[in-house]
């Protein structure tokens, strides 16, 4: 069954096959050729009790509190006001680049969202400037990433879903490690333009009245932060209805921005349907695959494998890390995580990790998959924003952000605290 699995996942991948199709034709696989009674006959009943939950309700909800966001112009102001308070470093926009990506991150819970929008804002202005093409491309794409880590995050709803695991507890594990990830993005940064200044185009110290002033544009995203998490973690909301109390503020700051008008609204309606409808297809595929693996003991299967080589947890967790770096290079980050979900999580929780702990390391390997060539999403996001340029660019200007990932990925595995302190402690 493994090597089905294997090769029928990048044959069809390959061939061009959507995503969700090809979950499903895995699963239709398996009834035909592993499965002892005829899965497809609870195929409808699966679909609906994937479908009928109140928790994916959040998906389309955050999606379109980011559309409003972005078409707001809501985004662009604030990178302005980082730039005022953060150009004075070793790196000027760099650091601009990946705390607007932090900021933004923490409202839109999407990294091709985050990494669309820092683009466009961004890169005209570093190449104004005179910034390195490489690294101040890979500090954007990097930054993006930090959009499936730092709540709310759309991954973790999808984890937390797959997996029923709390998704108020992914939340606020993912909180830490996504600031720590996006602070040793700036410390990679300050250390390359400090090695050679050039790296970091010219200098720009904006007076404390103009950094004072420019608050008031940091102050919406700040907001709409607070309410979402806050709310949840205060019990006046659950995560579906954090997010539709944030879709409401989104539209409230984008009335206060002037911003608010009927085309601009449709525009996000269109590109919420777009992205949901792929979002959610893929999930109730990814549930049915998962009944498949599981009708036909595949866990078992794997288990006993893993039992006859004798391996330790730790030896478990660091070829399950393996397994996510190699296919990451291959498979978009969403299809990673429903494919890999059902496999490897009860083998990990069987181990004895952690299930919110696992689901930041996986979280953390899946933000690596979106920087790394030839899938990578977020290096196409930024280069769709510079035609006409080196490709090889982007892929080069990230490579010292991928380093810092895999530090933050030591820290993790050798510190579980730094992810499960914040969710311990608001629990007691």
């Amino acid at each position: 069954m493994l090597a089905f699995l294997s090769v029928g996942i990048l044959s069809l991948l390959l061939a061009g096959i959507p995503v969700a199709v090809t979950l499903f034709l895995l699963a239709f696989g398996i009834d035909q050729f592993f499965s002892f009674f005829p899965l497809t006959k609870a195929l409808g009943q699966n679909l609906w009790s994937a479908a009928d939950s109140f928790l994916l309700i959040a998906i389309p909800l955050f999606v379109l509190m980011g559309e409003i966001i972005v078409r707001a112009g809501i985004a662009e102001k604030a990178y302005r006001a980082m730039d005022h308070w953060l150009s004075w470093l070793p790196g000027g926009l760099l650091h601009a680049n990946i705390t607007t990506s932090a900021l933004f991150s923490a409202t839109s819970g999407s990294s091709v969202a985050t990494a669309a929008t820092v683009s466009t804002v961004a890169l005209p202005q570093g190449k104004m400037l005179g910034y390195d093409a490489k690294l101040f491309c890979g500090s954007i794409a990097a930054g993006g990433t930090l959009g499936i880590l730092i709540p709310p995050s759309i991954n973790l709803i999808v984890y937390g879903f797959l997996t029923e695991t709390s998704i108020p507890q992914l939340f606020m594990a993912g909180l830490v490690p996504g600031l720590g990830l996006a602070l040793l993005f700036m410390i990679a940064s300050l250390l390359l333009c400090l090695w050679k200044p050039s790296l970091g185009g010219p200098s720009n110290v904006a007076s404390w009245r103009t950094r004072l002033n420019s608050l008031k544009f940091l102050l919406p995203l700040l907001v709409l932060f607070l309410v979402i998490v806050g709310s949840i973690y205060l019990g006046w909301a659950t995560p579906t209805e954090a997010a539709a109390i944030g879709v409401i503020a989104s539209l409230g700051l984008a009335a206060l921005n002037r911003s608010l008008d009927g085309k601009m609204l449709m525009a996000a309606l269109d590109g919420t349907i777009k992205t949901s409808s792929m979002i959610l297809f893929i999930i109730l595929a990814a549930s049915f695959l998962n009944f498949a693996l599981a009708s036909s003991g595949m866990v078992q299967q794997l288990t006993g494998l893993l039992n006859a080589y004798d391996l330790s947890p730790f030896a478990l967790l660091m070829a399950v890390i393996a397994l996510f770096i190699v296919l990451g290079f291959f498979i978009e980050t969403l299809s990673l995580m429903v494919i890999t979900i059902p496999i490897v999580t009860p083998l990990i929780v069987a181990a004895g990790f952690d299930k919110v702990w696992f689901g930041i390391v996986m979280i953390l390997f899946v933000e690596l998959a979106l920087i790394t060539p030839p899938v990578g999403l977020n290096l196409y996001i930024v280069q769709a924003s510079r035609r006409g340029e080196a490709f090889s660019d982007v892929i080069i200007g990230t490579l010292p952000y991928l380093a810092a990932m895999l530090v933050m990925a030591a820290l993790l595995v050798a510190f579980p605290s730094i992810a499960l302190w914040l969710p311990q402690t608001l629990s007691q």
